[in-house]
């Protein structure tokens, strides 16, 4: 299965289980895992919720084989999907551990960022690579990194797609935590144990506090996101972007679309 529950002690583990794909997302597994984090929320006997990957990487992205020529309806129909799947991991009022090693690229780095506290293996490697196909970030990559380092370093790490070693992560606030890669599973289970002991409904509302902190709401950023990506999604270098992905080359962008429609 591409993705695997399992409960103990009060703590659900939630595994994106498609590790020759370095858990690349496919729509069955955003389904899933929106899916899954709706029933966690109503179990009263979980009062905590690890979200970790097989194998030796956290999430390698949506799966890129997938995309390609897309209509608008098939285009909205994913976006919706996706922003389904992070609201889902974002909004349950319990406690969420991301234990992420490897590559957490992509829309992965969006849906560890959805959950409260990140504890990273040494090896993890955090990358923006939307523009490598392109696209512009979803699953709320701008809204989380903004949030969480402010504008100017948020452009950075987005505009050069570049990797950000767990170290740095760490020193950023992008990580909680960072550990040896044997410790990582260890480090997690520790964490979530000691909120998982904590006084369930004041911890729901702190979290609706931090929530509310927020300017503009997740819901309403995602709605922006949406109209951007879906636009990306049309596109003659997004059609490119993957044939050089999977042909294994660069991409030779060419000339920008015209953008059609406004902003919502």
């Amino acid at each position: 299965m591409e993705l695997e529950i399992t409960r103990a002690d009060g703590i659900a583990t939630v595994t994106l289980n498609r590790p020759e794909k370095l858990n690349a997302l496919t729509p069955e597994m955003r389904e899933g895992v929106a899916r899954e984090f709706g029933a966690l929320g109503r179990d009263d006997a979980i009062r905590a919720v690890i979200l970790t990957g097989a194998g030796r990487g956290f999430c390698g992205s949506g799966d890129v084989a997938s995309m390609g020529a897309f209509t608008p309806e098939t285009a909205r129909d994913r976006l919706k999907l996706a922003h389904r799947m992070i609201l889902a991991v974002a909004n349950i009022e319990k406690p969420v551990i991301a234990a992420v090693r490897g590559p957490v690229a992509g829309i992965g780095w969006s849906l560890a960022m959805a959950c409260d506290l990140i504890v990273a293996s040494e090896t993890t490697k955090f990358i923006q690579v939307f523009k490598n196909v392109g696209l512009a970030p979803d699953g709320g990559a701008i809204y989380f990194l903004t949030q969480l380092l402010g504008l100017q370093r948020a452009k950075e790490i987005v505009y050069s797609a570049r990797p950000v070693p767990a170290t740095e992560a760490l020193a950023l606030g992008l990580a909680t935590e960072v550990v040896a890669d044997n410790a990582l599973e260890g480090a997690a289970l520790a964490l979530a144990t000691r909120l998982a002991a904590d006084p369930a409904f004041s911890f729901g509302v702190t979290k609706k506090l931090f929530k509310s902190m927020a300017q503009p709401s997740l819901e309403t950023f995602l709605d922006m996101e949406a109209w951007a990506q879906e636009a990306c999604l049309m596109t003659a270098d997004h059609r490119e972007g993957v044939a050089a992905f999977l042909e294994k080359r660069k991409p030779q962008f060419g000339q920008p679309d015209r953008l059609q429609g406004e902003a919502p």
